[in-house]
């Protein structure tokens, strides 16, 4: 029997100490970037977007990759990656954490808006209102001190 499976994943995380620092004219070229990265560990990009302090990537995980073993990749590739071509000024990397959560597929053509109005949703919130937000909706336990 094959191995069938449907993991769908909203991923978020900042850049540390959540610095302004992912300048809209370099944005689209780090999505690329962990685009691919994405496809080469054969997971399916559905939509990746962001401000200038973090980051939302809507994914499907590949059943052979653990989820903190990807962002740990994603995490140390893409910063070495930001470094090395200056593609943002004061980048001093990602923040320690992450936020990643779960989605029926049926969900996933809702949870794509959401990621694409990003800039507009962010005129209205912060992204620490808006991760409580998340950690709210999917029931997750959570001491504020850590989100500061």
């Amino acid at each position: 029997m094959s191995t069938y499976t449907q993991l769908l994943y909203q991923i978020v995380f900042s850049t540390k100490s959540r610095e302004k620092v992912l300048k809209e004219e370099n944005r689209k070229e780090m999505f690329k970037y962990l685009g691919g990265i994405l496809r080469n560990k054969n997971c399916h990009l559905y939509r990746i977007n962001g401000i200038e302090d973090h980051i939302h990537i809507v994914t499907h995980i590949h059943p052979s990759i653990s989820l903190a073993s990807l962002i740990k990749d994603l995490k140390v590739a893409s910063s070495k990656w930001i470094k090395e071509n200056k593609i943002f000024t004061g980048f001093k990397g990602w923040q320690d954490g992450y936020g990643a959560f779960s989605y029926s597929i049926k969900e996933k053509e809702r949870l794509i808006e959401y990621v694409i109005k990003q800039q507009e949703h962010h005129k209205k919130k912060t992204f620490i209102e808006e991760f409580i937000e998340l950690l709210d909706e999917h029931n997750i336990v959570f001491d504020k001190k850590y989100l500061l």
